[in-house]
């Protein structure tokens, strides 16, 4: 008897939940608590997607990950979470399953929800003004820079992409990069290290500093 009664009495506090909030119970708490994956699968790790990037490409990659699950959709459905993060696992989890009814549904909200990082994605004239910051190291920003050209459609081949990235270079890189045409963007750089180390020890007058000083040098 005492225990039907604290049994009853905790089911009484998940149906209130704490503070007026939602319900701490499994049933409440799990997605898909019906839905197990077969023994002998394993479960693979997921690529994670954190709501940047093109939400088609991770839908594919989830797909080819979960082969072992023979295309069920209700397997698909139920760990598809897994494969989130961030933004995008709090987006999952806010969302009303019962509007799933197959993986279609919840496919195309998840693409309807991220698509703006494709629409918004970079084009050669956005990237031709990404400037290096200050206090920015050049490889650092030369890696950013070539993440956001990965994402120009079409594709760049390596000759263009390394003309535009000259393109978003200030005067002491741009003149002293121009060698780099037609070469790797990998040589960019290599050579844009070059020109920053030789910024810092002077052995390249700044066009910047070098502007500051030229009312001094005409008035001898």
């Amino acid at each position: 008897m005492a225990q039907k009664i604290k049994s009853l009495e905790q089911s009484l506090k998940n149906m209130q939940g704490l503070s007026g909030q939602m319900s701490v119970s499994y049933s409440n708490l799990c997605m898909f608590p019906h839905i197990h994956l077969p023994a002998s699968f394993k479960m693979p790790k997921f690529e994670k997607y954190n709501g940047h990037g093109d939400p088609i490409a991770h839908l594919k990659g989830y797909c080819n990950q979960l082969r072992g699950a023979g295309g069920k959709e209700e397997l698909l459905m139920a760990y598809f979470g897994e494969s989130l993060t961030g933004i995008a696992s709090e987006w999952h989890t806010n969302q009303e399953i019962t509007h799933w009814h197959m993986w279609d549904d919840m496919a195309r909200d998840f693409v309807r929800q991220f698509q703006y990082n494709v629409d918004i994605a970079p084009d050669k004239n956005s990237l031709s003004n990404l400037k290096k910051k200050t206090a920015e190291s050049f490889r650092k920003y030369a890696v950013k820079w070539r993440e956001q050209a990965a994402r120009v459609k079409p594709p760049m081949d390596e000759t263009e992409m390394v003309t535009v990235f000259l393109q978003a270079q200030e005067a002491d890189y741009f003149q002293n990069m121009m060698s780099v045409v037609g070469k790797p963007f990998a040589e960019a750089i290599k050579i844009g290290e070059m020109v920053e180390n030789d910024l810092k020890t002077g052995r390249i007058l700044s066009h910047v500093a070098f502007k500051a000083t030229s009312p001094d040098v005409k008035n001898g």
